[in-house]
């Protein structure tokens, strides 16, 4: 387990921007990695880069002092000038054995994620391993500590509340629109076409909502939603000639006050009086006071959706001392599993070397006393050396775990 070693740079120490010099491009992966694998003589290795962290997951017997992180950047051809390499040795975290062990099953359980209880954090990491695996960069050691990694992080999303609440105000948008009873196939009309409205509209393009209309000031930007959509684009100042009604509005602008006043809302109904649905993200808000208060609206406003999310933040913190009991239930768990594996590696040449000595035996050295068997003695004595070499096969293997098996638990206990 000593030669468990992490690299990492994260969101925590390192600026976004100098995490970017440090991401690697797909198509050259494989030839960086090589290149240090061959150079530092590191027998497995898988690369984990996302938005947040850029992170080098390795076993070997390497110390991770200054000189080795150096020289180790240097191999990935980061091209780190002089000057700033003592910034990037300061912003750099390093990571050896079960203190490894415990960040990775960490990060994978999204507890050290820039949003906790983030799952996408843990089919990054999957993907990362899969993509060097199947470069043949990895080995036996760090596919047994996947296989622990992902089981511990199943069990946190599933027996915890860590991921269970939304906290992204999009998604909270959503859950709240889908509690309302809509007729088939909505009007829908957006205002809007930012990255917000955007996220939104794709949730509800997800779910068979289809008759949409975008109106943004940049056209252009309208009419790309608008065909991801399929729905129409209109410039945001022909917006006060829409007559075709809506049953939904979503409306997320950048502008600096109220943009849907008594006059333009009235416009916008076109003498529909049924309860209408707005959703309304922007900051500040794009709808008027005093429409809320005159007509009857469902209003979905981002202030009270960004209190629920603070209230499933706090949930989700109250959730990691379960998370990080799961962790640690798993490491203890690992760890004889790690050591049994290790005896049976060390242990996978005893079939070979017994079978050597077998055919030595009846070959060489008491091959004249068999020659002169008769063949019902020669078939006896066969039946007892099959018997016996299973026997010496499987009796040493047994024997070593059931003695990790109560080393474990003496530790245990």
């Amino acid at each position: 387990m000593k030669n468990l070693k992490v690299i990492a740079f994260t969101h925590k120490h390192v600026d976004i921007k100098d995490l970017g010099n440090l991401v690697i491009c797909n198509e050259e992966l494989d030839s960086r990695l090589i290149n240090l694998k061959n150079s530092l003589d590191i027998p497995e290795i898988f690369y984990i880069g996302t938005c947040n962290r850029v992170e080098f997951v390795f076993y070997g017997s390497h110390e991770l002092n200054d000189d080795f992180v150096v020289e180790f950047l240097d191999k990935m051809n980061f091209c780190v000038p002089a000057e700033r390499m003592q910034c990037y040795l300061g912003q750099v975290n390093r990571y050896e054995g079960l203190d490894a062990l415990n960040h990775l099953f960490r990060t994978s359980c999204s507890l050290e994620s820039l949003v906790v209880g983030e799952k996408e954090i843990l089919a990054q990491i999957r993907r990362a391993y899969d993509r060097c695996r199947a470069a043949g960069f990895t080995g036996d050691f760090l596919r047994l500590m996947m296989d622990r990694l992902v089981k511990t992080a199943k069990e946190v999303y599933t027996f915890t509340n860590i991921s269970r609440n939304p906290i992204s105000v999009v998604s909270l948008a959503y859950r709240k629109l889908r509690e309302v009873k809509f007729t088939e196939n909505p009007r829908i009309l957006v205002i809007g076409s930012g990255e917000t409205n955007q996220n939104l509209a794709k949730y509800l393009k997800k779910h068979k909502y289809s008759n949409f209309t975008i109106f943004n000031r940049t056209v252009a930007n309208a009419e790309v939603l608008a065909d991801e959509l399929q729905g129409k684009a209109f410039p945001l100042s022909e917006l006060k000639n829409y007559k075709k009604g809506f049953d939904v509005m979503i409306t997320c602008t950048g502008a600096p006050e109220a943009i849907i006043n008594e006059e333009l809302y009235a416009s916008l109904l076109n003498g529909e009086e049924d309860r209408k649905v707005i959703v309304d993200l922007a900051v500040p808000n794009d709808i008027d006071a005093a429409v809320i208060a005159k007509y009857p609206i469902q209003y979905i406003e981002v202030s009270s959706l960004q209190q629920i999310a603070e209230k499933n933040i706090q949930e989700r913190y109250a959730e990691l001392e379960n998370a990080e009991k799961i962790i640690a239930q798993n490491i203890k768990e690992f760890l004889p599993i790690l050591k049994q594996r290790r005896v049976e590696v060390a242990m996978k040449q005893v079939p070979e070397k017994i079978k050597e000595i077998r055919s030595m035996a009846m070959t060489e050295v008491f091959a004249n006393e068999v020659e002169q068997l008769d063949p019902q003695a020669r078939e006896i004595l066969n039946k007892v050396i099959n018997y016996m070499e299973k026997k010496y096969i499987k009796v040493p293997m047994l024997m070593a775990k059931e003695i990790l098996v109560k080393s474990a638990e003496s530790e245990s206990n």
